[in-house]
């Protein structure tokens, strides 16, 4: 079927291949349809994979993608591919591994040139439309890949195979034993090895610099496991920096993407949903050990922004969108990065007054600016006085509330309302986590809302998910990602209100999972098995902005078994963590999610609060709002609500209330002293020698 002369993406459930609907390109979304096409023609396939928030994919779409010279080469000489990487996380999970193994840096725009059985050949990221910075022109590029495909068939065919060759070896599982909660330590010297002793986080001068929340909640779990004190200053050093930088948003909260420098002062203006749920949810752990107030105000400050720009409503629940762009139309009328988060003194001081001079102090926004896009213009920060000042702090809140209103006049960056069902998930999960830790009821009813959402909105019949949903229309099938997030939202909403619902979300998501994603020789696969036309399923157990997937799965086993007392998950959870466990202690980084869950899945607790007393059981919850523990897992009605497999059911005690602490199917004594509790829970985290088991 030839569908030259024709762009298709304008009822794809995306918006932001929606954005290229009237490019004069020839777009067709990735489907079979499009490689028949190239089969049929025998012409190679151009892929072209963004996201809407992208800076960069915008660039290229004005200077290339909206050039009708360009496009026609483009429509004469390829079959055109755009691809949302974050409907189709996996297809571009394959692609930018193919990229670096031909050498070069990933990143989006991602452009990458395949055969038409999909296999890659070539790739870059961005192009210019003219020679620059040691780039080529595109218009060279598609010319010059092009004569290539006429004219050395052979060269390509070799490239592509070596490339799939070299895939399949990097998506074959690394077996070993589990790393041990006893080599922390280990773990930890080595991440602080890569941190920055002067602005905190990893990296030092290279640029740009982002926060990455998995290794640095590694890095927390090292500290809560071993009580060293250097893991925990490296942790609040970066948390502090990132909260008080140019990263957050100090006049309408939430944080951004990156900085493009070492100090965490310049950003790159995207806010991404996933990157505030993950700032929500490290925030939170991290405050229920240090009661750091800067920590809780961020937490409540982004959890504000996210229900005042982000949230859409279907019915009668509430989701979140995926991201706000980085650019907005300035003052000037021109589409520029950051041109709604920058402010001039003069503007500052028009709006409040007497108040200006201290608030600009504050803040570093100065006559002569900080932003090196625009002399003149300041980006927010507390940099420079980075210590939390109290009673200051309710007054400078005030004073950026007034500019924010003043901002909202300005012409806001556009939102990508696309409904992604992990995002969404691991949102909720985080919102349940700090409506229990800072005794916030309404933001456990907006977890409940985003869950309610996604049960209605992507869920079929038979409990498979969408991935997305945009307009009322859903999108591609869901991913091992989406099933996982699913799961451990249900578990969090499980934990806060005992409604066994949820848990039987949670058990029916992680047996579609172990059905249909299951890898011979442990582990899952990122894609379902109908994932056509890939040239293979993604399997692999790295993170990215987002902790793996397979990690977070390995999690939500490693919980069911605690919830439940069924030692199959706690089995299938240490299974599928062996399966990658031999690159953990050589590849840290890349793996600080899973080394949590190999972690976790040695060393989940339950723990059960019960008695007749509501006072005297909120005094123990209470102890649980103040110590940080890896692999929590509460679960608060009688325990004669749980499975009766479960070590805790069926246990009695005379007292007001009383708490259960349970792991490897056996539980500790009751315990009634919330001193008693905490001294407990602080040796189980550690590892320490535990008293005889009630039931021994």
């Amino acid at each position: 079927m030839n569908l030259s002369g024709k762009n298709l993406l304008g009822e794809e459930t995306s918006p932001y291949l929606r954005q290229h609907q009237h490019n004069p390109v020839h777009w067709m979304p990735w489907s079979d349809a499009a490689f028949a096409r190239a089969r049929a023609e025998n012409k190679p396939v151009l892929l072209s994979v963004g996201y809407a928030a992208c800076h960069w994919c915008h660039v290229m779409a004005h200077e290339s993608f909206e050039d009708a010279a360009t496009a026609d080469l483009m429509n004469s000489l390829y079959v055109c591919i755009k691809v949302d990487r974050e409907e189709l996380p996996d297809v571009d999970t394959v692609y930018q591994a193919a990229l670096a193994l031909m050498g070069q840096r990933g990143g989006w725009p991602l452009t990458v040139f395949l055969t038409p059985e999909g296999e890659a050949f070539w790739g870059g990221t961005y192009f210019p439309p003219h020679p620059r910075h040691g780039l080529p022109s595109f218009r060279e590029v598609l010319r010059g890949v092009a004569e290539a495909w006429t004219c050395e068939p052979d060269k390509i065919a070799h490239n592509s195979q070596n490339i799939r060759r070299a895939l399949q070896a990097l998506y074959t599982q690394n077996a070993a034993a589990l790393p041990l909660p006893a080599q922390a330590a280990h773990f930890g010297d080595a991440l602080l090895q890569r941190t920055d002793p002067v602005s905190g986080g990893f990296g030092d001068a290279e640029q740009p610099k982002f926060p990455c929340l998995s290794a640095l909640s590694l890095l927390w779990n090292c500290h809560i496991r071993t009580g060293m004190d250097k893991y925990k200053s490296a942790v609040v050093q970066a948390l502090t920096a990132m909260c008080q930088g140019g990263l957050y948003d100090h006049i309408g909260g939430g944080f951004f993407r990156y900085t493009v420098d070492s100090a965490w002062e310049i950003p790159h203006f995207e806010k991404m949903l996933a990157d505030n749920a993950l700032f929500i949810d490290l925030l939170t752990e991290v405050y229920r050990e240090t009661q750091n107030p800067l920590f809780a105000a961020r937490v409540e400050q982004t959890v504000e922004w996210l229900l005042r720009e982000m949230g859409i409503k279907e019915g009668v629940f509430t989701a979140f969108a995926s991201s706000l762009d980085a650019d907005s139309m300035s003052d000037t009328g021109v589409e520029e990065e950051g041109a709604f988060y920058i402010w001039r003194a003069q503007d500052v001081d028009d709006a409040l007054g007497t108040d200006a001079a201290d608030f600009r102090a504050a803040y570093d926004i100065s006559k002569f600016g900080n932003w090196p896009g625009q002399p003149g213009y300041s980006i927010p920060n507390r940099l420079a006085q980075a210590e939390w000042r109290g009673a200051d702090e309710a007054r400078y809140h005030a004073l950026a509330r007034k500019l924010r209103f003043l901002r909202d006049a300005r012409s806001a960056p556009a939102r990508d309302d696309k409904i992604l069902c992990d995002l969404n998930a691991l949102t909720a999960a985080a919102l349940c986590r700090a409506a229990f830790v800072f005794e916030k009821p309404a933001w456990q009813d907006t977890a409940l809302s985003c869950f309610n959402y996604l049960r209605q909105g992507l869920r079929a019949p038979d409990g498979h998910l969408a991935r997305s949903r945009c307009d009322g229309k859903n999108g591609a099938a869901a991913r091992l990602d989406d099933y996982a997030h699913f799961g451990l939202a249900a578990l969090a909403l499980f934990e806060n209100t005992g409604d066994a619902v949820f848990l039987a979300d949670a058990t029916a998501s992680a047996k579609i999972v172990m059905a249909d994603f299951s890898a011979a020789g442990g582990g899952y696969y990122m894609s379902p098995p109908d994932a056509a036309p890939l040239p293979l399923r993604p399997l692999h157990a790295d993170d990215n902005a987002m902790p793996s997937g397979n990690a977070v799965f390995i999690k939500l086993l490693s919980r069911l078994s605690a919830l439940s007392g069924d030692v199959k998950w706690q089995e299938e959870a240490e299974k599928a963590a062996m399966a990658f466990a031999g690159g953990m202690a050589t590849h840290i980084f890349p793996h600080a999610a899973l080394i949590e869950a190999a972690w976790e899945a040695q060393t989940g607790i339950c723990i059960v609060i019960s008695g007749n007393d509501a006072a005297a059981r909120a005094v123990l919850q209470d102890v649980l709002r103040g110590l940080s523990l890896p692999a929590q897992v509460l679960h608060a009605p009688s325990q004669n609500a749980l499975p009766e497999i479960h070590p805790a059911y069926g246990k009695k005690t005379d007292a007001a209330a009383a708490a259960w602490i349970c792991a490897q199917r056996r539980c500790l004594p009751p315990v009634t002293s919330p001193q008693t509790f905490r001294e407990m829970l602080r040796a189980e985290r550690q590892g320490m020698q535990r008293p005889p088991a009630n039931d021994e």
